[in-house]
């Protein structure tokens, strides 16, 4: 990989795993524009590690937080708080997709990394995003999440294994769905990362220990740093102005996108 590749593909990774517009879409479809080679499993875990530490550091708080009082309700003399019970939402909403994930391996590696898979979910969850964002109630905070609305979202997070639906995207829809606040739907997806991309470090680590490939470290660190920085940016002003912004201009994006994905393959 030269300079020029690991910047673009870590930036791009970095600013779009946290915003609905499908980072997975980006990476799949930077090779076809840029012309470059597939850039490996190595790469992916490494981009991938850079955006789990930004959001790790910029949730350190609530994350300690929420530790500390779901390991404390688990005491026979233990009280469910606020936070305990964000913790087992998050739990429970992991669910889902851990066990697609594992039963649809090969389907979504192999079959639906294509051009017009990702150009139709594009367009469809940016529709849905829209149509969310418009009729949701949006009085519902973060406190108020029960079990049933974490299924419901982890649900929605395991059709993000499909290449173009974004796991950020379906997420904050499924909540905006259920009521939340656009704060609290995307503060909850955020928080709902971190399993998620955890597992999936680790799942594409375990591939890379079976691989005798080479590993260029300094490509790696390089794709790590940069991919944290702008995940980081990203998380935090994306939940500075979403608020006031909407998430229209995000749905706009992904129609676009999509119709320029129809264009580059039938026109």
């Amino acid at each position: 990989m030269d300079l020029i590749q690991i910047i673009l593909l870590a930036l791009v990774q970095g600013f779009t795993e946290f915003l609905p517009i499908s980072s997975s879409a980006h990476l799949i479809l930077a090779p076809y524009v840029f012309g470059y080679a597939d850039q490996g499993l190595a790469f992916d875990l490494a981009v991938h590690l850079g955006t789990l530490l930004a959001v790790v550091l910029y949730f350190r708080r609530e994350i300690l937080l929420m530790l500390h009082d779901w390991f404390a309700s688990l005491a026979p003399s233990g009280k469910s708080t606020a936070n305990s019970r964000l913790g087992w939402a998050i739990i429970l909403a992991t669910i889902p997709v851990m066990v697609v994930g594992v039963l649809t391996k090969d389907l979504v590696e192999h079959q639906l990394r294509a051009p017009q898979v990702i150009s139709a979910t594009t367009i469809i969850i940016g529709l849905l995003l829209w149509w969310a964002d418009r009729h949701s109630k949006r009085t519902r905070s973060i406190g108020r999440m029960n079990l049933k609305d974490a299924l419901f979202i982890g649900v929605a997070q395991a059709i993000a294994l499909i290449p173009g639906t974004s796991r950020s995207g379906i997420t904050m829809a499924a909540a905006l769905m259920l009521g939340y606040t656009r704060e609290a739907a995307s503060r909850f997806s955020f928080l709902l990362a971190i399993p998620t991309i955890l597992a999936s470090v680790l799942w594409v680590g375990k591939d890379l220990v079976s691989t005798q490939a080479s590993v260029n470290w300094l490509d790696l660190g390089l794709g790590t740093l940069l991919s944290f920085a702008a995940a980081y940016a990203t998380i935090h002003f994306f939940l500075r102005f979403i608020e006031r912004i909407g998430m229209a201009p995000f749905a706009i994006y992904r129609l676009i996108l999509g119709a320029v994905i129809l264009g580059f393959l039938y026109l």
